[in-house]
Formats: C-alpha cells, structure tokens, sequence
C-alpha cells in the first residue's frame, strides 16, 4: 500500500469520478457524439452511472521507479505531445484515417482502426483545449510563488548544478528581427 489500500482507492476514485460526471451533466458541460449519443436522456445517463458501480474499478498506485531523470521523462511524454502522432497514421483517404493503437486487454499489441474522417476529426478535437486553458498548469514545486527555493532545494538534494542564466532578448531586437524577414518575404512575392 504505497498510497492508500487498494480497496479504499478503488471506492475513493470511483466516488469521485462518478460525482464529477453526474455534476458535468447537471451542468451540460457533457456532449454525446457517435455511439455516446443514447446517453443524452437523463434516464439514460442515470442508469449509465449506477452500472458504473458494479463494475470493478482497476487503481494501480506504486512508488516511483528508475531515476528522477527516468521520471521527468515519463511525465514529459503526457505533458508534451498531442493527442496522436504522425508515426501511427497509417492510411488518410478522402473519407478515412487508420491509425494503429494499443490494445491493453489484449496484452499490448498494436492493432489497426479505421475511421471516417468527421469520426477522426471528432475524437482528436476532443484533445483541443478550450479557449484560455494551456497543458501545462505549474503548481507545487513549479509554482511561481515558490519556483525559486523549491527548486534550489532539488538541485541540492539531487546534486545537481543550476544551469547558468539565459540572457534575455530584447523585445525591441526582436520586433525588428521580425520586421526584416517580413520585408523580404513581401519582396519575393513581387
């Protein structure tokens, strides 16, 4: 038991996502595209909660494993990408997308899906944050307010050296930078 026992996670994390989609409905912050859509009538949806109950709920929570340097690495991955990347397109028609994925109830193997194209698009729009949002929210050690002494803390319990610091551009250099290019490419399109 790294965290909580498992038995007590389980019942938590279930009693949590549960009251959350049940508020996001309340609220119609839901959509129901494609298949979803026979979710739409409160009936429905209320019915769709109350199987979540029954179903078991698989929570897996252990320590951290590898160096913190394999850690960052990790994390950087889930933090960083977009929702689906080139490598794993397949085929792109003018009607559909195959793309290879990841079966984990079949033991990992990758395994080919085809979509008509607004399906595709559909679901990866759902990866688009809204307006005002970004992927990356810095709280704990990365909050601004505390950035600068959480950091030196690490850097000295992981022996690790600060990097020097970066010299800031001015902004002026840059309008003007950008200015030029500008010009040249106004120029070469005479």
């Amino acid at each position: 038991t790294f965290f909580l026992p498992v038995n007590v996670l389980r019942q938590v994390f279930r009693g949590k996502v549960v009251a959350g989609l049940r508020t996001a409905f309340r609220e119609r912050r839901l959509s129901f595209p494609g298949a979803l859509q026979a979710l739409a009538p409160e009936a429905a949806f209320r019915a769709w909660l109350r199987s979540l109950h029954h179903q078991p709920w698989v929570v897996y929570a252990k320590p951290p494993f590898g160096s913190p340097a394999h850690v960052l690495h990790y994390l950087a991955r889930y933090t960083h990408r977009v929702a689906i990347s080139n490598h794993r397109l397949v085929a792109v028609t003018d009607d559909t997308v195959s793309f290879r994925w990841k079966d984990y109830r079949h033991g990992s193997q990758m395994r080919t899906l085809t979509l008509d194209v607004d399906e595709f698009l559909l679901r990866f729009l759902l990866h688009v944050l809204p307006k005002r949002f970004v992927r990356i929210r810095y709280f704990g050690l990365l909050a601004p307010r505390c950035r600068t002494d959480d950091l030196a803390t690490c850097r000295a319990v992981l022996a690790v050296a600060a990097p020097p610091p970066t010299r800031r551009r001015s902004t002026s250099r840059a309008r003007g930078r950008v200015r030029a290019v500008a010009r040249r490419c106004a120029s070469s399109n005479d």
